[in-house]
């Protein structure tokens, strides 16, 4: 039996193999995150960082507490103040979706029921984030992520 010997072409080509495993999965990792980005939060985030405390405390002066729970087909967003007594806002918005991509974003109709707002929902099991907005009788911004795991 003949015995083989290890040339340059073979070094060659076992340095390329390697190098081309690595490059692929690094082009397959970045395609996929660019495709699943959900974009900026903010267009100016100088802008946003000189505001920020004096939005805080104004949320912190508000005195909520805010939690959201799926029960029966139904997301429960909860506000309370300190006292913890449900608050009713004066205005409104919410998004649901994955933390990690805008594909399944919805926009909950939430209906107050004296103690929560409730909206249908049907959500698979994971991780969801309900990005909210809500307004204050007197006009206050109230911003939260709220975390909603499901099953």
């Amino acid at each position: 039996m003949a015995e083989r010997k290890i040339t340059g072409k073979h070094v060659l080509i076992g340095f390329v193999a390697a190098f081309s495993v690595i490059i692929g999965v690094n082009v397959v990792l970045a395609v996929s995150a660019v495709r699943t980005f959900p974009g900026l939060e903010v267009k100016n985030s100088y802008v946003a960082s000189q505001e920020f405390d004096e939005r805080r405390a104004a949320q912190e002066a508000l005195g909520w507490d805010v939690s959201a729970d799926v029960v029966d087909e139904n997301l429960v967003l909860s506000i309370t103040d300190e006292a913890g007594k449900p608050v009713e806002v004066a205005e409104l918005n919410a998004i649901l979706g994955r933390p990690t991509h805008v594909k399944e974003d919805s926009e909950p109709a939430f209906v107050f029921d004296g103690k929560a707002y409730v909206a249908p929902v049907e959500l698979e099991d994971g991780n969801w984030d309900l990005r909210m907005v809500a307004f204050a009788q007197d006009g206050t911004e109230y911003r939260m992520r709220v975390k909603v795991n499901t099953k």
